[in-house]
């Protein structure tokens, strides 16, 4: 008996020791997590460090990326207080100035704020106004079709050179094709339509810099863009189309019928589309560009390779261009690869 009350003991006593040892542990974390949460990496570092939140991050990438920035002590401490206190769903998309003399609240709190947050736009390339328009829209930082009016309304025509205005201003989108495609970093709170505009048209300007080019360079460009990939071959495709152009051909480009059905695919019915958009039916280039092409097509208008080939096509499956010397080999690689 007195064995037993002697085991009943000895239990007790380590069950005390564990509890007590569960207790520090638990004290400890506690105050490790307080410590991560409430004490930032560096108090005296108020040195703005640019950070970026892409629209849907999910949390745990928001605080690894905190993290890896060295922002935070703590990437677990910050999704879970993030978690405990449901703020994630406060967290914007945006372009945020931080500094490491911020805790975790604080910069939650930053983060979640409209009034400090640069909204960040990418423009693909190929997009056209309509596109970004819709885009803008998405962002909740304009009504719909505001940006294609203010295309439409757009005055600074004199600080352009590249930029035809007689010509340009007869379009149904005037700036087609030299919104240049890149990130944007935009005011979402005092956003203007012109701001992204001007922007993109300087960005324009600084890219074309070193190239020689024209109405029709971009408006080549801005087919190419949306017919093939790969510096190489944008280069023969962009040769291809100047070639069927000067020999009186129509240059037969899908991207520009696509550009006015709005749609992936070609019917039979759009083929007869009477529309200098046609360019399967009607000789010339379109009267306008088709989308905002890269530097890479430009480059390619700007500068084509000569060869023996008339006809192309991309095969579904991997992308890859397939050259014609005739017709009748353009027909048999029709058959093969589509």
């Amino acid at each position: 008996m007195y064995r037993n009350h002697y085991k009943r003991r000895k239990k007790k006593r380590i069950l005390l020791k564990l509890t007590l040892s569960l207790v520090l542990l638990a004290g400890i974390c506690f105050w490790q997590y307080n410590n991560y949460i409430y004490n930032s990496v560096d108090e005296n570092d108020d040195t703005n460090i640019s950070f970026q939140i892409k629209q849907g991050t999910p949390i745990k990438e928001i605080a690894a990326n905190l993290k890896e920035k060295e922002l935070i002590k703590s990437d677990t401490a910050f999704y879970l207080h993030t978690k405990f206190n449901n703020l994630g769903e406060n967290i914007l998309a945006g372009r945020f100035l931080l500094n490491k003399g911020m805790n975790i609240p604080e910069i939650i709190e930053g983060i979640s704020d409209p009034s400090q947050a640069e909204a960040i736009i990418t423009i693909q390339e190929g997009l056209r106004i309509r596109d970004i328009d819709q885009k803008l829209v998405d962002m909740g930082i304009i009504e719909s079709g505001e940006f294609i009016e203010a295309t439409k309304n757009f005055n600074g025509w004199e600080y352009y050179s590249f930029l035809d205005q007689k010509s340009l201003e007869k379009l149904e989108t005037p700036l087609e094709g030299y919104i240049y495609p890149d990130t944007y970093f935009l005011d979402s709170i005092e956003f203007n339509p012109s701001d992204l505009i001007y922007l993109s048209l300087d960005n324009f300007e600084r890219k074309i810099a070193d190239i020689d080019i024209d109405e029709e360079i971009i408006i080549m460009a801005s087919i190419i863009e949306n017919e093939v990939f790969g510096i190489e071959d944008r280069r023969i495709v962009s040769g291809i189309l100047w070639k069927r152009l000067e020999s009186g051909w129509t240059i037969g480009a899908d991207a520009t019928l696509l550009y006015i059905t709005d749609d992936r695919t070609i019917t039979s019915a759009d083929l007869e589309i009477d529309s200098p958009y046609n360019t399967r039916k009607n000789g010339g280039l379109p009267p306008g560009p088709i989308s905002s092409p890269s530097i890479e097509s430009i480059e390619a208008a700007a500068n084509p390779t000569k060869s023996e080939y008339w006809f192309y096509l991309t095969t579904l499956d991997t992308g890859e261009v397939i050259y014609a010397k005739s017709n009748e080999e353009h027909n048999q690689n029709k058959v093969k690869y589509l």
